[in-house]
């Protein structure tokens, strides 16, 4: 089970650990974002910063409609106690958890400030 909190602008967050595959590793706050059907988004900053590697181009739709397309890198992330191996979509908003990465999870906000943010595999 994981948790995180509903922040002062009443988004729904959560600490991740990034990694490179390499020993570098950052604690970054990632904002969930139910509308985003990726996996994780992280500003260009991050993603030189941790040196993650290139692996492609990907095209997706914004919620006005508008098509674009993303950089695509791999990290290695610490989701539910284990090591898990995602893309992350390059884009330079907050960090943003995707549908993708809850897949699999129930998801519990309490939509107030300060509120619990839990995330539960499904069993």
């Amino acid at each position: 089970m994981m948790h995180g909190v509903v922040n002062a602008s009443c988004e729904a967050t959560i600490s991740l650990v990034l990694s490179n595959g390499k020993r570098q590793t950052r604690l970054i706050d990632a904002v969930i974002d139910t509308g985003y059907t990726g996996f994780l988004s992280l500003p260009r900053e991050v993603i030189v910063a941790l040196d993650l590697p290139w692996t492609g181009i990907d095209r997706g739709t914004l919620g006005d409609g508008s098509e674009v397309t993303f950089e695509v890198y791999a990290s290695t992330i610490i989701w539910d106690g284990q090591y898990r191996n995602i893309p992350v979509n390059e884009a330079e908003t907050d960090p943003l958890v995707g549908m993708s990465l809850l897949y699999g999870y129930d998801l519990q906000i309490r939509a107030v400030e300060g509120g619990n943010v839990t995330i539960k595999a499904i069993e």
